[in-house]
């Protein structure tokens, strides 16, 4: 099974709409992985918990069966877990899983 991990740290809207959001869906519709996981990492987590239109991409994408998460550190720094969870974001401390990640032969790419 092909696994890729997306880890989105960028704050720019324009970076996640045109490139990230496009890459996650084309990948999930076209079914170049089997199994895909969006990480919200550092600013990117103030975007997505202020952001409407990227909270409307986000739930897209999560009804599309990707999974999407949120490290908790990041979202609790810009006062934003609740939102981020209400949305059905998993929100957890990422440190250690995102060291599993790049020990195992998962596939990491980060925007």
């Amino acid at each position: 099974m092909s696994k890729l991990n997306i880890l989105w740290t960028t704050g720019e809207k324009d970076v996640a709409m045109r490139t990230i959001f496009i890459y996650v869906m084309d990948s999930k519709a076209m079914g170049w992985w089997d199994d895909i996981d969006l990480i919200i990492w550092g600013p990117s987590a103030k975007l997505a918990g202020e952001d409407v239109s990227i909270q409307r991409e986000l739930d897209y994408i999560m009804q599309s069966g990707i999974k999407v998460e949120a490290c908790k550190g990041c979202a609790d720094s810009y006062g934003v877990t609740k939102v981020l969870e209400g949305m059905g974001i998993t929100v957890r401390y990422m440190g250690e899983p995102l060291s599993k990640i790049l020990k195992s032969d998962e596939k990491l790419i980060t925007f």
